[in-house]
């Protein structure tokens, strides 16, 4: 392959990471959007859209192992097509995390712990992932690090969230006469503390790959560990 066109797949392998990115953050918003106003309809949307996201994957993944074998890239472009085989796990996994939001939106069965705001921490999560891939689109250094301590307020927030559950459940009586409503009421109460895992999970995939770009950069494994 002569040069040129091996800097144009380079190019292309960037653009068509970016791409899966913003189909991944769509599905994140969409179902954290299914999750507030518990429509079935988005939240299979979000569903059924996962297989789309799957082929990315392994469209990308198939387009990484063809540039490492075929061009042997060194250095600065090997790191680059590394991370990006990385980033699209991450990416992938995003995606199921999002269709997680969207199950629990099909099942819910009622507000619990309003007090909770499930949706501000959602979107301090798709903030970072959004911060971490511009991060990877502009090579920027500084918000790598940036994402890295995002993650720190985010988990506070995820931490603060599951606290208040469980105190709440640890010194009121949730159920009073209503022993009937038990088990629909701990349905909903798992499904909450689930959706708050799930929120600081797509975080640290936002970590993930702000690390993996910083490694691509600078060869500075510091955020990896």
């Amino acid at each position: 392959m002569p040069r040129e066109e091996y800097q144009e797949s380079l190019a292309s392998l960037r653009d068509d990471v970016l791409y899966m990115s913003e189909v991944v953050a769509e599905r994140l918003r969409l179902g954290l959007d299914a999750l507030e106003q518990k429509d079935s309809e988005v939240a299979r949307e979000v569903v059924e859209g996962d297989d789309e996201v799957n082929q990315m994957y392994l469209d990308l993944e198939a387009e990484c192992v063809d540039l490492i074998a075929l061009q042997q890239p060194v250095a600065s472009d090997l790191r680059f097509i590394a991370a990006s085989f990385k980033l699209i796990t991450d990416l992938e996994r995003i995606g199921d995390l999002a269709v997680n939001l969207a199950q629990y939106a099909e099942d819910a069965d009622r507000d619990v712990f309003p007090e909770v705001d499930v949706q501000q921490i959602g979107v301090e999560t798709l903030e970072m992932l959004e911060a971490a891939m511009a991060a990877y689109a502009d090579e920027d250094v500084e918000a790598c690090y940036a994402v890295a301590e995002h993650d720190d307020e985010v988990d506070a927030m995820c931490e603060a969230a599951s606290a208040t559950v469980v105190r709440d459940l640890i010194e009121s009586d949730p159920f009073g006469e209503r022993t009937a409503d038990a088990e629909a009421y701990m349905g909903d109460i798992s499904r909450l503390l689930l959706t708050i895992r799930d929120l600081e999970r797509v975080g640290d995939h936002a970590v993930n790959i702000a690390a993996r770009t910083l490694y691509m950069i600078e060869d500075d494994a510091e955020l990896l560990y």
